[in-house]
């Protein structure tokens, strides 16, 4: 039987933490004692005081009683040593048959440093696959890419967030941060109030959209052509910065002439997007002593999404914002360690520090501080949809060990994915609760829960953080390090695998040392007494870096780069037979997969179930009122939703929330070449009436 923590024993009145969910990383007190009581903290300056709703309730699942407290084989309970005995065994007899890449790995961008870093040495040392991927790879990876190829470099937020309250004027793409991360909208108000313009482009006219001076209502999968035709204006009407784009930038040629074609009257009837608008847009930024240009899911989840936002860039770029002071170009980094999780080996083709895996230097670094051969580190393994849909296939891996992920909610199709996890010899979950994917698995690892236990996060600033331990865990549940000593010690011998979080991220520091995300000079003691550090960070000495751009960009000869690019449409349109488009995406109330939310209480008292968001004109051709059941079928699959009449949305399309499962049964797992992001913000449907 679940054990609930309901009078779990305090290790620190008021521990200094933060919030387990999404990327700003708030700052919070933590006391457990007969109830869970939460204060925010006024140091951290992405909250500065402030929390959401999740943030307020989120010590109610410390003391569910659906939490998992014992290891479950086949169903039944059994003790530790008999979970991790079988699958030690089973990883054996598979791999002894399939070789090294019968056995794969999928991790979650909520792990922290240590458990991401941990997650890729285990993979790679202990199994030697190179089938490892994570979670991540569906939401940041194709800002990701674009900065790369843009600065040399990828962080989130190449500024601390603060700067924003100083900017003239920001452009959101595709980011409804009001409601996905409520506390990031006092920067943005901030910046208001000193008489700042708010640009937001959603299809939606969401709560961000609502705060915003202007809002551009693109229609899905159009965000790049809307780009495309916002530099054309900023080239036509002379607000490109010549002199920055001469010392600071190379390409601009090849996108002056690629965009010249992008004309603002066939952007409007690309987009839908009215030219005067466009202007306007133009007009605030390019009139803007200090801008900013953000990205977030909706521009990035597509195909193209590593185009888009290399369009984005190139925007900024022309004005001559990255790498100014008070200005620049950044992501709205989604899951609450998705900027460190994507750093420290846990996706397919990366080792710490950001190094590449084919990178023979960054092999040796790696292997030397491992303790082996460079030769014996695999090469790069498939990306997050392509490694889930490979699982049980000829040739693919046939056991697979998951840890801080529930890909049969948020994968796109979604019904193949569960049948694919359906298929494997092997499938070991760790989990808080009994997820849907738990609920498939051969064997289920109760873990602890951000509370406690303690490690280190990086927040879309790339600031690195320290969550400290709150509470002590229930009898029956170990730490993920705990779990992976455990089959560490049974397939290979317990060496280099330590429990405690602090030895694991001095090792990592090591491991970092030298790479793009060099953590070689933070320290524990640094983190608490500074509120944080910035990476890169080489030395003990070093200050950390908040604006890593502002004397050179990190490309070989010091240049951010323009890239040409083009726009094309969504691989999937819509035709007579599925006439809408269909958006996904997040609710104040909930977070990602919901496992943890939708066993809030409160939180489901706001939103309990999935909904279908479709416009006035589209409900009254429908019959259709608030309330009554609709199914959206695709060619994927089918769901139900409840119907919310709402004039926010464009008339050609509906919007769920993915929180549920069921919503990604129609999402296309359609990818982008570069970054490997599926195409989850927009697929063809159509609505028909529930029962």
């Amino acid at each position: 039987m679940p054990i609930s923590l309901s009078a779990g024993t305090p290790v620190k009145a008021g521990a200094a933490t933060h919030c387990p969910y999404c990327a700003l990383q708030c700052g919070m007190r933590v006391t457990v004692g007969e109830t869970v009581t939460i204060v925010p903290r006024q140091d951290v300056p992405a909250n500065a005081g402030g929390l959401c709703q999740k943030g307020w309730t989120a010590g109610e699942p410390l003391t569910s009683g659906e939490r998992l407290t014992t290891p479950l084989l086949y169903g039944e309970a059994a003790t530790w040593d008999e979970a991790l005995d079988v699958v030690a065994e089973r990883i054996r007899e598979i791999q002894r048959e399939h070789g090294p890449d019968g056995v794969a790995v999928f991790g979650g961008g909520g792990l922290t440093n240590e458990k991401a870093y941990q997650l890729g040495k285990f993979a790679r040392m202990v199994l030697r696959t190179s089938q490892i991927d994570y979670n991540g790879r569906f939401c940041m990876s194709s800002a990701a890419a674009a900065a790369n190829r843009a600065f040399g470099m990828d962080r989130g937020l190449p500024f601390p967030i603060t700067d924003l309250a100083a900017a003239d004027a920001v452009l959101i793409a595709g980011g409804n941060v009001a409601e996905t991360m409520p506390p990031f909208v006092r920067h943005l108000a901030a910046m208001r109030d000193r008489g700042g313009r708010l640009v937001v482009v959603d299809p939606r006219a969401t709560a961000t959209a609502g705060q915003a001076d202007l809002h551009l209502q693109p229609t899905p999968g159009t965000d790049l052509a809307l780009a495309l035709g916002l530099l054309h204006i900023v080239i036509a009407e002379g607000h490109v910065d010549e002199d920055y784009v001469t010392r600071r930038t190379s390409g601009f040629d090849a996108v002056r002439t690629s965009v010249a074609a992008w004309w603002p009257e066939r952007v409007e009837r690309i987009t839908g997007v009215p030219v005067a608008r466009m202007r306007l847009a133009v007009e605030m930024l390019g009139g803007a002593a200090r801008a900013a240009i953000l990205t977030g899911r909706g521009a990035e989840q597509h195909a193209k999404g590593t185009d888009t936002v290399s369009a984005f860039i190139n925007l900024a770029l022309a004005l001559g914002l990255p790498g100014r002071e008070g200005s620049g170009y950044g992501c709205v980094t989604g899951q609450g360690n998705g900027q460190g999780g994507r750093e420290h080996g846990q996706k397919a083709d990366q080792l710490p520090g950001y190094r590449r895996i084919d990178d023979p230097a960054a092999r040796a670094h790696v292997a030397r501080v491992w303790g082996i051969a460079p030769e014996d580190l695999p090469g790069p393994g498939r990306s997050a949809y392509e490694l889930l849909e490979s699982l049980g296939a000829g040739g693919g891996p046939r056991a697979l060990l998951l840890f801080g992920s529930n890909p049969v909610v948020s994968a796109p199709r979604a019904g193949h994915v569960a049948e694919r996890l359906g298929s494997l010899d092997l499938l070991v979950v760790s989990d808080l609760f009994m997820s849907e994917t738990a609920a498939l698995a051969d064997v289920v690892l109760p873990t602890t829960q951000w509370a406690e236990e303690s490690g280190t996060v990086t927040n879309l600033e790339g600031r690195v953080l320290l969550r400290r331990q709150a509470a002590v865990p229930p009898a029956g549940v170990r730490s993920d390090l705990e779990i992976l000593r455990g089959l560490a010690v049974r397939l290979r011998g317990a060496e280099g695998f330590p429990t405690d979080p602090r030895e694991v991220f001095d090792e990592l520091r090591r491991a970092s040392a030298g790479g793009t995300a060099d953590y070689a000079g933070i320290t524990y003691e640094r983190i608490a007494a500074e509120t944080g550090v910035f990476w890169p960070c080489p030395a003990e000495d070093h200050p950390g870096t908040p604006r890593p751009f502002l004397d050179r960009f990190a490309t070989p000869d010091g240049r951010a780069r323009f890239v040409p690019v083009e726009h094309r449409p969504p691989r999937e349109d819509v035709d007579g037979d599925y006439p809408l488009y269909l958006t996904t995406g997040r609710v104040l109330a909930h977070y990602q997969s919901g496992v943890q939310t939708r066993r809030v209480a409160a939180l489901n008292a706001v939103v309990a179930e999935a909904f279908v968001e479709l416009h006035p004109d589209l409900a009254e051709r429908m019959e259709v009122s608030s309330g009554d059941r609709l199914r959206v079928v695709g060619r994927r699959g089918v769901t139900e939703g409840v119907a919310r009449v709402n004039p926010a949305i464009r008339a050609d399309t509906v919007f769920m929330p993915f929180h549920w499962p069921g919503v990604n049964l129609l999402t296309n797992p359609a990818l982008d070449p570069v970054s490997r992001m599926p195409e989850f913000k927009v697929c063809a449907v159509r609505l028909e009436r529930a029962g």
